[in-house]
């Protein structure tokens, strides 16, 4: 018997899935890995830490959970976070730290690229927003602000790009996480030459360009080590953005898929890119027959995560998701809108729609009745108003009659039914845990022949559970909405006066 092994480089961890070739989960695992902000507007991760963490927590999946079972691993299929940057020598070995999507610090190179001519031809080439999370203004920041290191570069690589070159030898990436980087033509599907002008490098710094479904082999210590034969392919995978939507089965003009895990997203699947004036979407390739468009948010699951970590009762050290779910109770049982309290949740800065890397997360309307459990629920309504700020901005485009949400902290009950109450619109569910790793395997079962194309892998996908709308509980929501975003646009000159501050100490 045959398996397909899905590996997903989150934020806060690796999460491995383990499928059978009818698509079942045989089993999961999960492992995680700090971020360090050791300056404002900072967000690194240790990537030989991150590959020696998914190469012992790989190991151990393939001894206790293949092997014990009889199953023979046919492909491994990698799924990555978008617009990390590594800076790696001449022999591979990293230079400093992986910067993360969250990361801020080009945030002054950013706003002088956004307003100009040069940044409106660059979104329209490349599909990806004027902002910091973009690997071509990390590029420009570190020739800026680190020459030494950006001269010392021989590759400027995506995290996944790292593992992968560690694992095969190959510097190697998608088209469809290439995409996200701001340095590809997502037309002719070449990186683009003003960009790389822009950021003062040559093609030769980055790796090699290829399809979602591209092969790898293992070095041979590595199919040593893990006791894989030469024969396993090591599929190149996409991005976590694009393998939550193909695994969500949303694949229609009228249905938008809801991701929230680390971060948050809302998408759509089209043809054709999303041409928006004010360059708010991303359009990223998923293939160069299907578009996958919609707004990012910084303000996801990590967001909770932060509450639940300084504000948490845990019974253990490490005991995270007993601590959630006890939160999470405790919010059930406080009225819609948290009694007047909102929470602007932008503790990272934020994306879509605001676009705004010195936005910052606050309480508003506190007054003397308010509890724990307040605080909860509307840190709760918060990340959720700021995904419907962007699905109200999608649907300046599309008409979006039903959603699926994915990831695990929109999969919770309470959480789902909350976006239904928010959106005003039926979410549905699907019956795997992890829509990414269901993503990744429809994409390698395309690639081995199960499904003949990956609409037909889309729809076999099948929803779990459906939550419709309590129609008076989104008449509330609308109103506190309406102040919520009132209160993101109005602090705008208040967000960039405190990040001033911030940066003089």
């Amino acid at each position: 018997m045959e398996c397909i092994i899905t590996i997903e480089l989150g934020t806060n961890g690796v999460r491995l899935f383990a499928f059978d070739l009818k698509g079942n989960v045989l089993n999961s695992t999960k492992a995680s890995y700090p971020t360090f902000h050791s300056e404002p507007d900072y967000s690194e991760q240790d990537p030989e830490q991150i590959f020696i963490t998914m190469l012992y927590v790989l190991k151990n999946f393939i001894i206790e959970s293949i092997y014990s079972k009889k199953y023979k691993v046919h492909s491994i299929c990698f799924i990555a976070s978008m617009h990390s940057l590594l800076a790696v020598d001449v022999h591979g070995a990293p230079l400093g730290n992986v910067i993360t999507w969250a990361d801020n610090r080009g945030k002054k190179e950013a706003l002088g690229l956004k307003n100009s001519q040069m940044g409106k031809k660059l979104y329209e080439a490349t599909g990806t927003p004027i902002h910091p999370m973009s690997p071509l203004l990390k590029i420009l920041w570190l020739k800026k602000n680190d020459p030494d290191r950006f001269t010392q570069t021989y590759k400027f690589l995506t995290l996944k790009s790292y593992i992968l070159q560690q694992l095969t030898g190959e510097y190697v990436i998608d088209y469809s996480l290439a995409s996200a980087t701001g340095l590809l033509n997502i037309h002719t599907m070449k990186w683009e030459g003003q960009a790389l002008d822009y950021a003062g490098i040559t093609v030769d710094r980055l790796p090699e360009l290829c399809s979602v479904f591209t092969p790898g082999k293992l070095r041979k210590e590595y199919q040593t080590s893990l006791g894989l034969s030469a024969s396993t392919r090591i599929m190149i995978g996409s991005s976590d953005g694009c393998m939550a939507t193909l695994g969500a089965g949303v694949w229609g003009e009228d249905k938008a898929t809801i991701t929230i895990e680390d971060s948050g997203a809302v998408r759509v699947v089209g043809k054709q890119v999303l041409r928006d004036e004010k360059k708010r979407f991303f359009n990223y390739l998923l293939t160069e027959n299907h578009y996958i468009s919609g707004g990012p948010t910084n303000s996801g699951g990590v967001i909770f995560e932060w509450f639940a970590n300084q504000f948490g009762e845990f019974k253990g050290p490490f005991d995270l998701e007993y601590t959630i779910e006890s939160l999470i109770h405790e919010a059930s049982n406080v009225v819609t809108g948290s009694e007047g309290l909102l929470f602007l949740p932008y503790l990272l800065g934020e994306r879509a729609p605001l676009w705004n890397p010195n936005a910052r997360g606050s309480y508003f309307g506190i007054n003397i009745n308010h509890e724990r459990k307040h605080f909860i629920r509307a840190t709760i309504e918060g990340i959720l108003y700021e995904i419907y700020s962007i699905g109200k901005m999608v649907e300046e485009h599309r008409s979006i009659t039903s959603l699926s949400v994915n990831g695990s902290f929109a999969a919770i009950p309470f959480c789902s039914q909350l976006i239904a109450d928010v959106f005003n619109k039926p979410v549905s569910t699907i019956n795997k845990a992890n829509s990414a790793g269901l993503g990744a395997f429809l994409l390698t079962a395309t690639d081995m022949g199960i499904y003949r194309n990956l609409d037909e892998a889309a729809k076999s996908v099948a929803f779990y559970e459906t939550f419709h709308p309590r129609h008076n509980d989104h008449k509330i929501y609308t109103q506190y909405y309406q102040l919520f975003e009132r209160l993101s646009l109005k602090l705008e000159d208040e967000f960039e006066m405190i990040a001033n501050l911030q940066q003089k100490r």
